[in-house]
This record gives structure tokens, C-alpha cells and sequence, in this order.
């Protein structure tokens, strides 16, 4: 017969394995996720596409400002974690002159889109034919 003790283990291993499993979803500040068609592309840590503009110039400096930060917010992760699939030295601060705080990949600023609403919405993607994910199975400008 189980006893009471017994159940209540069980049930304080079962809710202490589902909260590590939580606290692994958003273990990263930037993660991976997959599409079909796009293969690996990076998210934030709740899971939301991050996207670069090909009006920046790619030296690590954004020309985001004024209206286009209201559709396009930028990302920026103070205390970057990542999976051992990326490299810390590609992510560093971007040059804004309007003092915001942004992280950059590669060179290339990253942004959020006002439309995503749910983790792994790609509605930015291709966006006026220069907003794309960072697809990271081959980074170069890639297009919708």
C-alpha cells in the first residue's frame, strides 16, 4: 500500500522536474528555432524572431530611428547566454545615436517586429523586401 509520504515525494518530484523544465525553455537570452523553409533562425528568450534590416550598414551601427522603431523595437540582452550552437564573440553592443541599448549579430543590429504576437511568428520575415530572420544554417542576406 502506498502511503501518504510516498504520494506526496512523488507528486514534489513531478512539479520540481516540470519547473527545471521551465526554467530551460527560457534558459537563453538568445535561442534557436527551426522553420521549413528556413531552417535554424534566432529568437529571444521567450521565443519571438529576431530580425536584422539590410539598410544597416553591417558594421555594427543601426539606421532603425524614429517611425521604424515603432514597427521594429529593438533587442538588446545586457548578459548574453546562448546555445552552444552559437558564438559569443558574434554578438556584441550596437552603435545607436540615440542612446537605446542594442545587441548586434555579426555586425547587424537585431530587432523585434510589432506584428510577431506569439513565439515563432515569422510576419516580419521579408517585410518591404529588406526585414529578414537571421537564418543561421547560412548567414547572408537571405531573401523572402
Amino acid at each position: 500500500m502506498i502511503s501518504r509520504i510516498s504520494i506526496l515525494l512523488l507528486a514534489i518530484s513531478i512539479l520540481a522536474s516540470l519547473a527545471t523544465a521551465a526554467e530551460e525553455k527560457g534558459a537563453y537570452t538568445i535561442d534557436l528555432s527551426s522553420n521549413e523553409s528556413l531552417g535554424l533562425y534566432m529568437v529571444n528568450q521567450t521565443g519571438f524572431t529576431l530580425y536584422y534590416f539590410i539598410g544597416d550598414p553591417g558594421d555594427g551601427s543601426s539606421s532603425c530611428y524614429d517611425e521604424c522603431l515603432e514597427f521594429w523595437p529593438v533587442f538588446y540582452a545586457e548578459n548574453i547566454t546562448l546555445p552552444e550552437s552559437l558564438n559569443p564573440s558574434d554578438f556584441a553592443p550596437a552603435i545607436r545615436k540615440d542612446g537605446l541599448n542594442q545587441t548586434a549579430y555579426k555586425g547587424w543590429p537585431l530587432y523585434l517586429y510589432h506584428e510577431d504576437s506569439a513565439p515563432g511568428d515569422l510576419k516580419g520575415h521579408g517585410k518591404d523586401g529588406v526585414w529578414f530572420v537571421l537564418s543561421l544554417d547560412d548567414f547572408i542576406i537571405i531573401e523572402a
